[in-house]
This record gives C-alpha cells, structure tokens and sequence, in this order.
C-alpha cells in the first residue's frame, strides 16, 4: 500500500513539474540566456579593458623613450594622444607629463595644460593641487606675487599634502616682489610647521637671513 501512495506522489510531483514548466519555460529559457549573456558580456569586456590598458602602458612608455631622448615635441604630442585615448590612470599621467613636456618650448602652454588639470573635477583633489603647484612653479619668476597668491593661498593651509612647497614659492615670490613682510609671514609658517622637511626648512632659513631686520618699537 505505501508502495502504491509513493508512485502516486511521485507521479503527482511530476504533473505539477510539467504544468510549471509549460508555464513558465519561456520565463526560464530567457532569464537563463539573459545570464549566460551577462557573464559573456562582462568577460567580454575585461578582456577589451585589459587590451586598452596594455595598449596604453605601451604608448605611455613609448612617449617616455622620447622624453628621455630630449624629443620634446614628440614627446609631448605622443603624450597628448595618450591623454587622449587612455583610460583613466594612464590618460591623468599623460597629461602631467605633457604639460612637463610643453613647459619646455613654452611656458605659458605648460601654465594652461596644468590649470586644465586644476580645474578638472573628475580627478582626485591631491592630483588638483599638484597641477596648481606645478604651474606656480613655472610663473614664480614671471607673475606678480598677488597672482602667485591666489593661486596657492589655499595650498598652505596645515594639512593641504603640499603646503611645505606652497608656502616656500609664496615666499620666494613675496621676496622677488620686495615685499618682506608676506615674505616673512610664510617664512614663519614654514619655521613654525614641526613636519616641514629638513631641506627646505635650510632654504627658508637661508632666505630669512636675506630680509631686512625688522625695526624695533
């Protein structure tokens, strides 16, 4: 008797099944094929990313070759492609080293390509500081210390990753312009900073011997 209440659940399970899948087997056939499809499909595409990143790594390095061989101009246009056409970390590399590349021929150029950088949201806030550094680096000599100033008035601030370098061409400006007192005042931050470096802490000091003693009241 058990035997025969075993077969008909069995056969019972089985109509049940079958009228499952008759329903749904479309339903099944297409979210299984969906699946397979989106496997394929990412591979598909970590296989595409893989080829442009090595794509990428060999051009960047190609315009490297040429820099080491002082072929600046062609350097900096195979960096400009490179910037271009590469993915996100190779292309933010690109543009750095092509702006170094441009600074060479003509400063202003390199000033502009590094302001790009300053001013591209999409990159990370320590790579927009770096450009900002960059380019006061190229004016130094050239612009107005008001200009230097508003450049990099907001690097210095404790904490800011290059605040040693901002504060140091802020007071190498100020001095050039003659103007001892804003020299003094990022002279002083520089000597009052406990994790200002070694080597520039020397230079400051050096700088601050060059500016007139301070009247006494």
């Amino acid at each position: 008797m058990s035997e025969f209440i075993d077969e008909v659940d069995e056969e019972f399970r089985r109509e049940q099944l079958k009228k499952l899948w008759d329903r749904y087997s479309l339903f099944i056939i297409a979210v299984a094929v969906l699946i397979i499809a989106g496997v394929g499909g990412w591979r598909g595409y970590q296989y595409l990313e893989g080829q442009k990143a090595a794509e990428a790594g060999s051009a960047f390095n190609n315009a490297l070759e040429l820099s080491e061989q002082n072929k600046h101009a062609e350097a900096e246009k195979a960096f400009a492609e490179v910037a271009a056409t590469a993915p996100s970390g190779y292309r933010m590399l690109a543009r750095f080293h092509q702006a170094a590349e441009a600074a060479v021929r003509d400063r202003a150029a390199a000033v502009k390509l590094y302001d790009d950088i300053a001013a591209d949201r999409s990159i990370g806030a320590e790579q927009q500081s770096m450009a900002r550094l960059r380019a006061a680096g190229l004016l130094v000599d050239s612009a107005p210390y008001t200009d230097l100033k508003s450049r990099l008035e907001s690097e210095t601030v404790a904490g800011a990753p290059f605040r040693h370098a901002a504060r140091e061409l802020l007071a190498l400006s100020a001095w050039k312009a003659n103007d001892a007192a804003a020299a003094r005042q990022w002279l002083d931050m520089i000597a009052l900073d406990g994790e200002t470096p070694p080597g520039l802490r020397s230079r400051a000091e050096a700088l601050q011997a060059l500016l007139p003693a301070v009247a006494k009241s």
